[in-house]
């Protein structure tokens, strides 16, 4: 036994620094996230603590760690502008358990089906979105509405923001954020002791409080108090086809962002992969537990599974941990969060959305797969001018329809011998609706007169819509100047 624990005791060290670090990167993300969600800051730790505690213990993946994520501030901020406040817990609790169904009918692994390119068009959109909304609170100002009337709104909110003193004071705090979250990690040795997240909110709290400047902070309630479990009126709501919509795309898209990022988490270390199957399904039990409370939903989060991995972390000791320690500080310094400016986490916020848009891929993706930064730009776009779970599903309509144009490839060998000896045409491919034109135009072009001999023996797949052209084709040809077409 003795011995066991001295042969655990580097990987406990290892979990326990990796802890620390990854507390005080989730600490300032969850306020963040749970302020911009429109819902008490509290609740974001509730949310991180459940992700810690108990999606931490559960068999899935060992490293990657869960917690509110501002891939799903959108549409939590939606939800509950449209829901109220008290149906978000049974929202989150029946997305809980249909992430626990589709788990246990192993459905974890089809994640990894979804089209990369409308995954980055969705975490495109959720930014522009989050930047669009986060840049009001930056300016301790109200957002309009939803992501077009934001961006519609900035050229005002600028204006406003210039003559207005107050407002330029919360943009300053916000903008110097920014440029700490960008700037400390270049400086190696301060971002090793403290994470670029906490090192920004830190600074700008202490020039507020210092300089005592007017500006809006957070408004606490305490913990308890926060949490709001759902009643049954709230429950009831999910019969609404509206209400199920969102329990849909809670579901859909937590798991999603959860699985891709297991699969990148996974390239980051060489212990034992995710089982996509069982993190499906301790992510349910996590958002169950998180909409029992009426917390936020949860996702894993790759800022603090990176994080994680960077540390040192061995088993998921360090997650379960650091669960714990957000548990400590939300039951003993709950009036911390009080002194922190809203501007400040607005900043943490436009910088974690910032993020979310890959910039650096797009180009590369235009020059070698214009197809795919298609559907990439257009899921983006849809879910800045329509919603997020109907711009996901176009950008999913717009990835089969690219799919099934790029494997509907036909081509026809024609070979016309001289003499009476019958045309040669040899067809090869997939054979669908959607090439159908250009198939029937280069028959049309066949010299007249001739018999023709339409060899269909190499195509792949013949769907029923060119089965039947071809065959009145034939049936034409044959009937207007009794040239048979001999089929094979």
């Amino acid at each position: 036994m003795n011995r066991l624990l001295v042969n655990r005791l580097p990987s406990l060290r290892a979990d326990l620094a990796a802890s620390l670090v990854v507390f005080l990167v989730a600490v300032p993300l969850c306020v963040g996230v749970a302020v911009a969600s429109g819902v008490p800051a509290e609740l974001g730790l509730v949310t991180g603590i459940v992700g810690g505690l108990l999606t931490g213990l559960l068999p899935g993946s060992s490293l990657q760690v869960s917690g509110p994520a501002a891939g799903l501030t959108v549409l939590v901020y939606e939800a509950v502008q449209a829901y109220g406040l008290g149906a978000l817990g049974a929202l989150v609790l029946a997305a809980g358990a249909l992430q626990l169904l589709m788990g246990a009918l192993r459905w974890g692994r089809w994640f990894r089906a979804i089209s990369v390119a409308v995954v980055q068009g969705m975490l495109a959109g959720i930014g522009l979105v989050l930047i669009a909304g986060q840049l009001y609170t930056l300016t301790d100002a109200k957002a309009p509405g939803d992501g077009l009337a934001n961006l519609a709104g900035l050229p005002r909110l600028a204006w406003e923001t210039a003559r207005d003193g107050g407002g330029a004071t919360a943009f300053a705090v916000g903008a110097g954020t920014i440029a700490v979250l960008v700037l400390w990690p270049r400086w190696k040795r301060a971002a090793r002791v403290l994470p670029a997240p906490l090192a920004a909110v830190l600074l700008a709290t202490a020039a507020v409080f210092v300089l005592d400047l007017p500006v809006a902070r957070v408004e606490v309630s305490g913990l308890l108090e926060a949490v709001q479990p759902p009643g049954l009126a709230d429950i009831g709501r999910l019969t609404e086809p509206l209400v199920l919509g969102s329990v849909v795309s809670f579901a859909l898209i937590a798991s999603a962002e959860s699985l891709f990022s297991a699969a990148a988490v996974d390239r980051l270390h060489d212990g034992p992969r995710t089982d996509y199957d069982k993190e499906l399904m301790a992510q349910g039990a996590g958002n169950a537990v998180c909409g029992v409370l009426g917390a936020l939903p949860m996702t894993a989060v790759i800022v603090r599974s990176a994080a994680n991995v960077q540390a040192g972390a061995r088993s998921k000791a360090s997650r379960v941990l650091h669960g714990g320690w957000i548990l400590l500080f939300a039951a003993v310094f709950p009036a911390a969060l009080g002194v922190v400016p809203v501007a400040a986490l607005a900043g943490v916020l436009v910088h974690a959305g910032w993020k979310l848009i890959p910039l650096r891929e797009l180009r590369p993706l235009w020059r070698e797969h214009r197809g795919e930064a298609l559907v990439l730009l257009v899921t983006a776009v849809s879910i800045v001018t329509v919603n997020m779970f109907e711009g996901v599903l176009i950008g999913l309509l717009l990835a089969v329809a690219k799919t099934a144009w790029d494997t509907s490839q036909v081509h026809l060998e024609i070979e016309v011998p001289d003499g009476d000896v019958p045309i040669r045409v040899r067809a090869m491919g997939n054979a669908t609706f959607l090439r159908l034109p250009k198939l029937l135009d280069q028959l049309a072009e066949l010299p007249q007169g001739r018999e023709v001999e339409l060899d269909l023996s190499a195509l792949r797949h013949l769907d029923h819509a060119c089965a039947t052209a071809l065959h009145s084709w034939s049936e034409q040809r044959r009937r207007t100047r009794s040239e048979p077409v001999l089929a094979s």
